[in-house]
């Protein structure tokens, strides 16, 4: 398992025209298209700074950062005095109710998001928070709070107090990137990042209701990649996504990061190479390539390597600026799809500059598998026109939607293999900064996409963070 080789028979194909297999598309099935319903504002001065080239309130990586759950939608941001707080709404109001949650932003640093979670077990709210390569606030609700929002006041006193555990499990002093995901069973399981940027390894835990426990580790730092333009020795998987399917299946699609600029044409780029994809049936205990062999066990010695067979779906250097912790989202067949970017090889085939390259010539791709277990790319004919990243969603029918910086929507149907791109919305009257925060739950409930974003400013001024709904083909 220590080769690093493609996958035989399964190297992802670019595709120009509709795909037979690709999709369950019926003829009387729509095809993709959003209808504006709705916005309401959270915030009409949230904490603005630009860091990364992101917002702290709207980072792509910020997993339920705006999720619904039981007829209510939740929302956490910082204020404009660095307040950490949740906002709550029924289903179709359009005011929300905020709590403080007793922590205030450390650092202009807008990779300390705030990501929120559900243990369906006992109907707590968990928010993990400020967090970058150090430690993590933590704070969770009283049980019950999610399942009976309507008989249960929204104030400050249902959350305990903020917390440097997870209720005295301590994981490691250098955290990064908190994710929930609900498992089949109910139990709630954080995803995190040990260590630091070209040198770390990502990480489980998992709550049952009572106690969290520290599955452990499940990525390796080491081995030699090699390009050709020289060697590393160190590296970090970075996830587009980690999402459980309708059978229990567990996905994760990522692209790596090398330490060692050697590896890059020019020092201005970025390390990124290759996409990939393992996934789990046992929760997260073991890790299995595409073609189902082993190829890591979470908390061993043995864990997921750059050098093993059969992760790269998608090949590329890191001569073209690829994106890391894009996006990935799961069909009603629980096949995989990931959102990834780069700059493509027509526009040169090295990327000097990372910002400017992208935004010039940066282009988003849709790689998925097929209903034939093969792994297709098909190009998203829209420029970026920025360095950021774009979010993927999926309707009940399988129609694709890419959500772009700025609040851009573009949709590819089902029926033409995810082919026919086109924009739906282009964000007009929105005055958004980039990034967008995707309310993923809400869109399996009641088909509606929600979509988090803060207004532009400058500086350090603070501007209003809002939600906008679309209806989705029902």
């Amino acid at each position: 398992m220590r080769r690093r080789t493609l996958l035989t028979g399964t190297v992802l194909s670019a595709v120009a025209g509709p795909v037979v297999g690709a999709g369950a598309a019926r003829a009387a099935d729509p095809g993709p298209s959003v209808t504006r319903i709705g916005s309401s504002r959270l915030d009409a001065q949230a904490l603005f700074f630009v860091s990364y080239d992101g917002l702290v309130n709207n980072n792509s990586f910020q997993k339920n950062g705006l999720f619904t759950y039981k007829g209510y939608q939740y929302a956490a941001w910082y204020t404009a005095d660095r307040n950490a707080v949740v906002g709550r709404r029924a289903l179709g109001a359009s005011t929300w109710s905020t709590v403080k949650v007793g922590h205030t932003l450390r650092y202009n640093d807008s990779h300390n998001v705030i990501s929120m979670g559900v243990s369906k077990t006992d109907g707590r709210l968990h928010l993990n928070m400020d967090s970058h390569s150090d430690g993590f606030t933590y704070v969770k609700s009283v049980a019950g709070l999610l399942d009976n929002p309507a008989g249960l006041s929204w104030t400050t006193s249902r959350f305990g107090a903020p917390q440097s555990t997870l209720d005295g499990l301590a994981l490691t002093s250098q955290f990064t990137y908190p994710q929930f995901i609900s498992t089949p069973e109910g139990r709630l399981q954080l995803s995190y990042r040990v260590a630091v940027s070209g040198n770390g390894r990502n990480a489980l835990a998992e709550y049952d209701g009572t106690r969290w426990t520290n599955l452990g580790e499940w990525t390796s730092s080491t081995g030699t990649y090699s390009s050709e333009h020289g060697s590393s020795t160190a590296r970090n998987m970075y996830l587009h996504g980690i999402d459980y399917d309708g059978n229990g299946r567990l996905h994760a699609m990522f692209t790596w990061r090398e330490q060692n600029g050697a590896v890059m044409c020019n020092g201005g780029g970025i390390t990124n190479h290759d996409t990939g994809y393992v996934y789990s049936d046992d929760r997260g205990r073991t890790w299995r390539n595409n073609a189902g062999a082993v190829v890591g066990t979470t908390g061993s010695s043995d864990r997921v390597s750059v050098t093993d067979a059969g992760l790269v779906v998608d090949p590329l250097n890191a001569d073209h600026s690829l994106m890391n912790q894009e996006s990935q989202f799961i069909d009603s067949a629980g096949r995989p799809h990931a959102i990834i970017s780069y700059v493509p090889g027509r526009f040169g085939q090295c990327t000097t500059n990372y910002v400017a390259n992208r935004t010039a010539n940066g282009r988003a791709f849709l790689v998925r598998k097929s209903s034939s277990g093969a792994w297709q790319k098909t190009e998203i004919p829209v420029p970026l026109n920025s360095s950021q990243r774009t979010k993927l969603v999926l309707d009940k029918y399988n129609n694709a939607y890419a959500i772009f910086p700025f609040g851009r929507i573009a949709g590819a149907s089902v029926a033409s293999g995810h082919t026919d791109w086109r924009i739906l919305f282009d964000g007009a009257g929105l005055n958004a900064f980039g990034e967008v925060v995707i309310d993923e739950m809400r869109i399996a409930q009641d088909g509606v996409l929600s979509v988090m974003y803060q207004e532009k400013s400058s500086g350090t001024t603070p501007s209003a963070l809002h939600v906008v709904d679309f209806r989705l083909p029902a």
